[in-house]
C-alpha cells in the first residue's frame, strides 16, 4: 500500500513527493550539462590534459564542501528556497534578500539562453526551421514538466539525467577500449600527454583561467537543496544525494577529460572550435566518431538536447521555488506564495516563465547588446551563491555553539568543519575576483572588459545595500539567531 505523502504546514502548500532516486538524479543532473559534452574541449585546448584536470578537481573539492555545508543546513531544515531563508535567518534578512533576486534573476536569464540554444541544436536536424517555433514548442514542454506536479517534475529530471549517465559510462567504457586499442590499431597510447607543452599548457595561469569556466559548468548542483523542501524523507534523502556529487563529478568529469585528452592531442583546432551550435566539434562527438560509431553526431546531438531541457527544466523549478519562499519570507509579493491542489507555487512557475520569456524575445527582436549585458550580468552569480552559502554555514555553526545547541541534533554533518567550508569560501571568492583577468594586460586596461565581467557584484551588493537602508536590517547577533524549525513543523 502506497504511503500518503505529508503536506508541509499551513500556509505554505507544497507536498513531499520526490523520491530518493529522483534526487539523486536531480544532484548529478545539476552537475552534468553542456560544460561537460562540449566546454571541455576549449578547456583542454586552452590549459592542456593537465591543467584542465587539476582545474575541474579543484572546483570539484570546492562544490563538495559547499554542497555538505549546504546539506548540513537543508537537512536540518529542509524548505523550498533553501539558502534564501538561511541567509535572511543566520546572517542578515537583507544578504537573503539579495542571494534570492540575485539567484532568481540568473535562473531567469539562464532559462532564456537554453530556449535559444535549443532552437539551435534542432537546427542541425532542420536547418530552414524556424527558433521561434522551436524555443515556443519547449516553452510550453517546460511548463507542463513544473505547472502540474513536483512528480512530473521529478520523474523528467531521473530521466532526462538517466540518458546523460549512460551516454558518460558509454563513452568511458568506449574510450578505454579505444586507449587500449581494441577498436584499431592507431591507438596514440598516452604520447599526447607529452605533446609540445602539455600535460600543463599555460602553467599556473592557464589552471587558474580554466577554474572559471569549470565552475560555470558546475553552477546548478544547488538545486538539491532547493528540493530538499519537497522530498520524501529528507534527513536521508538528502545527505546521500549530495554524498553522490562528489564521486559522480569525479569520475564523470575527470574520466571523461581523461580520455578525451588521451585520444585528441590539445592542439587539435577542434577542441578550441567546440560549441554547442557545431556539435561535430564536441570532443564526445570526436571520440565517438574516431571508434567508428555510426551517426555520433547525431547521438550527441540529441544527448545534448536532453542535457539543455534538463538544465531549463531545473532551473525553471529552483526559480520557481525560491521565488516561492521569498514570497513567504516578504521579500516578493505574496501571489507567488499561492499553490495549487497538486502543491505546486502556480504563479511563481508562470512569473518565471513569463520573465525568462520577455528576455529571450528581447534578443529575437534584434536588440542583442541589451541581451548579452544582462546574459554577462549572470555571469558571477553561481560562485556569489557558493560564496553566500559558505558564509550561512560558518554563521550557523557559530549561532550553535554560541547558544549550546548539542551538535548532535543534527542528522548529518559537513566533514572536516569549519576547514572545508573555509576552503569553498575561499576558491569561491578567488573566482569571483578573479573573473575579469583577461581585462588587465600589459598594454593597458579594457574597462569595458572589466564593467562586461564585474557587473554582477556590483548588482548584487546594490541589492543588499538598498533593502538594508530601506528596511533598516542588522546582522543577527548569534545569540538571537532562530535556530528554530518552526517552518517544518509538523511536516516530517
Amino acid at each position: 500500500m502506497e504511503n500518503k505523502t505529508k503536506e508541509l504546514p499551513a500556509g505554505s502548500g507544497l507536498e513531499r513527493k520526490l523520491k530518493p532516486r529522483q534526487m539523486n538524479m536531480i544532484a548529478i543532473g545539476g552537475a552534468i550539462g553542456t560544460g561537460l559534452f562540449v566546454a571541455t574541449g576549449s578547456s583542454i585546448s586552452s590549459a592542456g590534459s593537465g591543467g584542465t584536470m587539476v582545474a575541474y578537481l579543484i572546483i570539484g573539492i570546492a562544490v563538495y564542501f559547499m554542497m555538505t555545508a549546504l546539506g548540513e543546513m537543508a537537512t536540518y531544515l529542509p524548505v523550498a528556497g533553501a539558502f534564501e531563508l538561511y541567509s535572511k535567518k543566520y546572517v542578515d534578512p537583507a544578504f537573503g534578500f539579495a542571494m534570492g533576486w540575485n539567484y532568481w534573476y540568473c535562473s531567469t536569464m539562464t532559462i532564456a539562453t537554453e530556449l535559444v540554444a535549443s532552437a539551435i541544436v534542432m537546427k542541425f536536424w532542420f536547418p530552414d526551421s524556424s527558433s521561434a517555433m522551436w524555443s515556443s514548442i519547449f516553452i510550453l514542454l517546460l511548463l507542463g514538466l513544473n505547472l502540474f506536479s513536483v512528480s512530473i517534475f521529478g520523474e523528467s529530471e531521473f530521466w532526462f539525467a538517466g540518458i546523460k549517465v549512460v551516454t558518460i559510462i558509454i563513452f568511458l567504457v568506449v574510450g578505454v577500449l579505444m586507449i587500449l586499442g581494441v577498436f584499431s590499431n592507431d591507438s596514440p597510447g598516452f604520447s599526447n600527454w607529452t605533446v609540445g607543452e602539455a600535460p600543463f599548457v599555460g602553467g599556473a595561469f592557464g589552471v587558474f583561467s580554466i577554474l572559471m569556466v569549470a565552475g560555470f559548468s558546475f553552477v546548478g548542483v544547488e538545486a538539491t537543496a532547493i528540493a530538499a523542501g519537497e522530498c520524501v524523507n529528507p534527513a536521508k534523502t538528502v545527505p546521500k544525494a549530495i554524498n553522490s556529487v562528489f564521486w559522480r563529478i569525479l569520475i564523470f568529469y575527470i574520466g571523461a577529460i581523461f580520455i578525451v585528452a588521451t585520444l585528441i592531442p590539445y592542439t587539435d583546432s577542434n577542441l578550441l572550435g567546440a560549441d554547442v551550435d557545431n556539435v561535430a566539434v564536441s570532443p564526445f562527438t570526436m571520440v565517438f566518431e574516431r571508434s567508428g560509431i555510426a551517426m555520433a553526431a547525431s547521438l550527441m546531438n540529441a544527448v545534448i538536447l536532453t542535457s539543455i531541457l534538463s538544465c531549463g527544466n531545473s532551473t525553471l523549478y529552483s526559480a520557481s521555488r525560491l521565488l516561492y519562499s521569498m514570497a513567504l519570507s516578504n521579500h516578493a509579493p505574496k501571489v507567488f506564495a499561492v499553490t495549487s491542489r497538486k502543491g505546486v507555487p502556480i504563479y511563481a512557475v508562470l512569473g518565471t516563465l513569463v520573465i525568462a520569456c520577455l528576455c529571450f524575445l528581447t534578443s529575437f527582436a534584434g536588440d542583442s547588446q541589451v541581451y548579452t549585458w544582462l546574459y554577462n550580468a549572470t555571469g558571477l552569480t553561481g560562485f556569489m551563491t557558493w560564496f553566500g552559502v559558505c558564509i550561512c554555514h560558518l554563521r550557523f555553526r557559530r549561532g550553535f555553539a554560541k547558544q549550546g545547541k548539542d551538535l548532535s541534533v543534527l542528522k548529518y554533518r559537513t566533514k572536516w568543519y569549519p576547514y572545508g567550508t573555509i576552503l569553498s569560501l575561499i576558491i569561491s571568492g578567488a573566482v569571483i575576483l578573479g573573473q575579469g583577468y583577461y581585462a588587465f594586460s600589459a598594454s593597458g586596461v579594457d574597462w569595458y572588459g572589466i564593467l562586461v565581467a564585474y557587473i554582477g557584484l556590483p548588482i548584487m551588493i546594490a541589492l543588499y545595500i538598498v533593502r538594508k537602508i530601506v528596511k533598516k536590517t542588522k546582522i543577527v547577533p548569534l545569540e538571537e539567531m532562530d535556530l528554530s524549525r518552526k517552518e517544518i513543523e509538523g511536516s516530517l
